[in-house]
């Protein structure tokens, strides 16, 4: 099921429809490493703040599903039913006992790792609304990958002990639909609050940046669940409500160009490939040996012949909506799906 889901969900991706304001990132442009995350913390730094109470309210603007209830992470299932759903206001938290009594608002940074400190403890790009059992649960365990479950949600949310590369103790693991959430959610942390991180204490951080097991696993999980419209929908939300937003849903890829992943999500002969197209551009991460990649629509068609000049870089072009595929050349060839929504 994982190496599945590596392969199809890794490589969906979709054109992002944000409302980014005009210029908005101009001065990020051009930039990589640590010097595109200070750019971006400049551009998010000094945010609106609003108050912990008010965030029930704000919730309903930010969190809202179609039919008006509460978009809890924890107890949506990958299929995207529900066992229970919440109504705003008269469902708040609240006294709990288990999962479905509920919801409250999860910081889902844990505020115990920077102390309840302002502004991060109202940031609503790492708040939301969920089961108050399910949050309880999953208490300030760090997010990660389990082996041996002792506790499973509705959902199939996860608590138990890590199986993931370089950490072992007890983590929380949310579906794979939400992931890339998560993901993102934990980028804008390091980013807008880059000052404070060192200060900050949890097993997923180091010094002033990730540990290198979770910076490993979330750049995994941001690439095998791309950016949703969910997310976009949240991201013009909160940007009304706080005037700055997340950069990482606008431009996932800028988290690849920050921290340079050492896990890649297909193998070319141990050659990490990734490939993704939003934003009327389609993106690549390949190993050195690709030197052009073949775009060909579901009928077998060529659409367009790319040359590779780089190992990570770019390509502005326009596709329609559909499933494409794309042929890389070079000491090994790879064909990958991607799909434009």
């Amino acid at each position: 099921m994982r190496c599945f889901l590596f392969f199809w969900l890794g490589l969906q991706s979709i054109i992002l429809s944000a409302q980014i304001p005009n210029g908005y990132y101009d001065s990020a442009q051009g930039l990589t490493g640590q010097n595109l995350r200070s750019a971006l913390r400049d551009i998010i730094d000094g945010h609106t703040s609003v108050s912990y109470d008010n965030l029930w309210t704000r919730f309903q603007t930010t969190d809202k599903k179609a039919n008006g209830k509460v978009w809890d992470m924890y107890s949506t299932r990958a299929d995207g039913s529900f066992a229970y759903e919440y109504t705003y206001t008269s469902d708040q938290c609240g006294n709990y006992n288990s999962e479905a009594d509920c919801y409250n608002r999860e910081h889902s940074f844990p505020a115990s790792w920077f102390d309840d400190d302002a502004p991060m403890y109202t940031d609503l790009f790492h708040l939301y609304p969920t089961d108050g059992y399910v949050n309880n649960r999953r208490s300030n365990y760090p997010f990660g990958e389990v082996g041996t479950a002792t506790w499973t949600s509705t959902n199939g949310s996860k608590l138990g002990s890590s199986n993931y590369p370089g950490y072992s103790s007890t983590v929380f693991e949310p579906i794979d639909e939400f992931k890339g959430d998560f993901a993102r959610s934990y980028f804008y942390m390091l980013t807008r609050y880059m000052s404070n991180i060192s200060s900050f204490n949890s097993d997923m951080l180091l010094g002033s940046d990730f540990a290198t097991w979770a910076k490993n696993m979330l750049l995994e999980w941001n690439t095998l669940d791309p950016v949703s419209q969910k997310e976009i929908d949240r991201n013009n939300a909160v940007y009304n409500i706080q005037h700055n937003r997340n950069p990482f849903i606008d431009h996932p890829e800028w988290a690849v160009s920050i921290w340079n992943p050492s896990a890649g999500i297909n193998n070319m002969a141990g050659k990490k490939v990734q490939i993704w197209y939003q934003n009327q551009t389609l993106y690549w991460s390949t190993y050195q040996g690709i030197k052009s990649i073949e775009v060909y629509n579901v009928l077998g068609q060529k659409i367009k012949t790319i040359p590779v000049q780089a190992a990570n870089s770019q390509y502005q072009f326009e596709l329609i909506k559909g499933v494409y595929i794309a042929n890389m050349i070079g000491d090994k060839r790879q064909t990958v799906k991607f799909v434009v929504k």
